[in-house]
């Protein structure tokens, strides 16, 4: 039997977004963003129906974070999530994404200890995560991953760096503060970024950073998309931890945080809300959000 021309498509799970999609979110995507001066929005995912909301939101890429040891097991900090964690979640953020015919691109973490040890374990973790249905993975730190970032680009794996505060070593940062304040360590930051762009990284997450200096960093690079977080609204894109934004945590908000259901009438108008924030600048507000 054949189906009219006209009739509506059919209706997708969750009620949210049929199958005939945009065009799918790639790494190229960010490039031509970036180029055009687009703001990139990026939100935390860890399971399968809010992924699928906050595609139909609108939003560009989701981030399957190793945060979900706070959000969602409930520990003090990332250290103890394992790379099978990781491997559930991003399987379940996946098949969300899978099941709405979604457009955005999918970053999954390298939890810690699953990329430190060499680049034959970094190599492992990532293939284990891609496999899953992540599209690009991300790992913390300075120049001392410089080379695994690059192993993994050489062998066909996108990578998102991440500099600044980085919740897997917080413990030898002092605690959770903003990072790059002196002139030392903000030169550090800056050589470290344009390090990881050199190795390949296509995005850079920047967290907790003067945004004065987070946005040097962002005209420094040339193909790198960095996505702040407590970093300004200089940067090509913000992410934030999805509990956050929807006003519900175990914790104190940090002072990077809005609550976007405040004035929404929902989930989605809330992740809306969001995207809509980070597109026009409006969000991060830099008198409120950043130092």
């Amino acid at each position: 039997m054949n189906t009219p021309q006209n009739s509506p498509p059919a209706a997708a799970p969750y009620g949210l977004r049929a199958a005939d999609t945009p065009k799918k979110v790639s790494v190229q995507t960010f490039a031509d963003m970036r180029a055009r001066g687009e703001k990139i929005a990026m939100l935390t995912a860890y399971d399968a129906t809010f992924a699928a909301v906050a595609d139909a939101a609108g939003v560009d890429t989701l981030l399957v974070g190793d945060s979900l040891g706070m959000v969602c097991q409930g520990g003090n900090g990332t250290v103890g999530v394992s790379l099978d964690d990781m491997v559930y979640h991003t399987r379940c953020v996946a098949e969300g994404v899978r099941r709405t015919g979604g457009r955005t691109l999918i970053v999954a973490d390298l939890p810690f200890g699953s990329y430190q040890v060499s680049k034959e374990q970094a190599i492992a973790s990532a293939v284990a995560l891609m496999s899953a249905g992540a599209q690009m993975v991300k790992l913390e730190g300075g120049g001392w991953v410089a080379e695994t970032a690059r192993f993994l680009v050489e062998r066909g794996v996108p990578v998102c760096g991440h500099l600044g505060l980085t919740p897997q070593t917080v413990s030898s940062l002092g605690g959770f503060r903003v990072q790059g304040r002196t002139d030392e360590a903000a030169a550090r930051l800056r050589e470290d970024s344009a390090a990881l762009e050199a190795a390949g990284a296509t995005m850079l997450v920047l967290e907790m950073v003067p945004a004065a200096l987070a946005t040097a960093i962002t005209a420094d690079l040339l193909a790198c998309a960095t996505i702040g977080i407590g970093a300004g609204r200089g940067t090509a894109g913000q992410v934030l931890v999805m509990h956050d934004m929807l006003g519900v945590n175990l914790g104190r908000m940090a002072k990077f945080v809005r609550n976007f259901m405040d004035g929404s009438d929902g989930v989605k108008g809330a992740m809306e809300s969001y995207v809509r924030a980070v597109k026009d600048g409006s969000f991060p507000d830099d008198a409120k959000h950043a130092w």
